[in-house]
């Protein structure tokens, strides 16, 4: 009787038994076949090599970073010159103890509570020594100055302390101002105090500058100018 069964797998028609692809004709596993397992995992072993070594490397880091930063006393919110300082105001932040920087130890708050600061400074600064006491305003080879700037001339969020730059936006018939100054001149400056003028929606904004700048902005008649806010910390 003749068998209509299929051959099996790794036999020939015949019924012969043949090597499977991936053993040899012994029956053990061929070479390629095994190093084709090694290709496999050589790349899971590097990943796996790669990771403990960016753990131990980030462990390192995260340790000799956090040993190196000290509590020190930061402003909590703006304050201008003369306003006394209470816990409100301050606050600790952790930064990196830079040689030749005053800064004030976050444990030493009772030493600046209750006094006048010296100057005005914007949330986040880091308080110094020399920031609070005696009013250090204006500094030799400074001064301060009014300008008055109507709504849209200003950022609502202006404050004292706010680094900006002071902008002439207008021009007469002749392609200058008043005084001389063309659209585009700048100033940079800080922020001594905001005061709201009047019924008018004018805003009365003192500025500490260089004493030079501080003559040519003084000639700028109002609506002739714009502030600008810039980043706390930037040059003057």
């Amino acid at each position: 009787m003749t068998s209509t069964d299929s051959p099996a797998r790794g036999d020939n028609a015949t019924g012969e038994a043949r090597p499977v692809s991936w053993l040899d004709s012994s029956g053990s596993p061929a070479r390629s076949a095994a190093r084709r397992g090694r290709q496999r995992r050589l790349p899971h072993l590097v990943a796996g090599v790669l990771l403990v070594v960016l753990c131990v490397g980030g462990a390192v880091w995260w340790m000799t970073s956090t040993q190196d930063r000290v509590p020190v006393l930061a402003l909590a919110k703006p304050v201008p010159l003369g306003h006394v300082l209470t816990p409100a105001d301050l606050r600790s932040i952790d930064v990196f103890a830079a040689p030749g920087v005053a800064l004030i130890p976050a444990d030493r708050a009772a030493s600046v509570l209750g006094r006048p600061m010296a100057t005005s400074l914007g949330a986040g600064t880091l308080l110094t020594p020399d920031a609070v006491g005696a009013a250090a305003i204006p500094a030799v080879g400074r001064a301060v100055v009014a300008v008055v700037v109507k709504p849209g001339q200003a950022p609502p969020e202006l404050a004292a302390g706010a680094p900006v730059t002071v902008v002439v936006t207008a021009a007469t018939a002749a392609g200058t101002s008043a005084t001389g100054q063309a659209p585009g001149t700048s100033w940079r400056a800080t922020v001594v105090g905001v005061t709201p003028a009047g019924t008018d929606q004018t805003t009365v904004v003192s500025l500490e500058i260089d004493t030079t700048a501080a003559s040519q902005l003084a000639q700028v008649p109002a609506g002739q100018l714009a502030l600008v806010m810039q980043p706390a910390g930037g040059e003057r």
